[in-house]
């Protein structure tokens, strides 16, 4: 398939009903056509792997479209300029998450950006490393915990940031990694205590979430 192809049928499976509900989501964009996950996701594997027609599908601008990049892209083809590129076009949480657990995560340079773009002001660039962080926790299984403690220190840091989209995304990369590596749970837990001394509304709301969660899976 190429191209317009995608596109043609990525348009005619979009309804203005998902639009308005993904909207409700918080899920906006320049071009949204309101194609449902499952969709998008059995088109990319009709697709198979494709790295230039990734970089057309994303050049488009469509929300779905990029969704699909995400997919068909080919990680050994990825360049970290690449990365920082699309980075920067994320425009809404879905984008940002899917591209960071269907593709970012997999580059070699997924732990360092992570930590860079936990630094960085725009919105969703900031998400995208707590992102990484989250999906890194999940994915990377072999890895041993010290590649993830260097982590608890941007959480803290960027646990005052007021934003929905990056507190949120702070609150995950703590809860993901108490959760999914059982060694660091209760280091998870003592940097949730921690930022939630911090004399901060948002501080003090990832917190009281991660604790309530982490704590939970301990009792179990």
């Amino acid at each position: 398939m190429n191209k317009a192809q995608i596109i043609e049928e990525l348009t005619r499976h979009g309804t203005r009903a998902n639009v308005a509900g993904m909207a409700r989501f918080g899920i906006r964009a320049k071009k949204v056509l309101g194609v449902s996950a499952p969709v998008m996701r059995g088109l990319a594997r009709r697709i198979g792997k494709d790295h230039k027609l990734a970089g057309q599908l994303w050049r488009t601008g469509i929300h779905e479209a990029r969704f699909v990049a995400s997919l068909v892209d080919v990680p050994a083809d990825v360049t970290e300029r690449q990365m920082e590129s699309w980075a920067a076009d994320f425009d809404n949480w879905a984008v940002c998450d899917s591209v960071c657990g269907n593709l970012f995560d997999k580059m070699p340079w997924a732990y360092a950006k992570a930590l860079a773009w936990s630094r960085r002001p725009e919105e969703f660039v900031k998400r995208a490393g707590f992102s990484l962080m989250a999906w890194l926790t999940v994915h990377d299984k072999k890895a041993p915990d010290a590649k993830f403690v260097p982590f608890f220190r941007a959480i803290k840091r960027e646990s005052t940031d007021e934003r929905n989209f990056v507190r949120k995304a702070v609150n995950w990369a703590l809860r993901q990694i108490g959760k999914s590596r059982p060694g660091l749970r209760m280091r998870a837990i003592a940097v949730a205590r921690e930022v939630r001394r911090i004399d901060s509304k948002s501080a003090r709301w990832i917190a009281a979430d991660a604790l309530r969660e982490l704590t939970a899976v301990g009792r179990g």
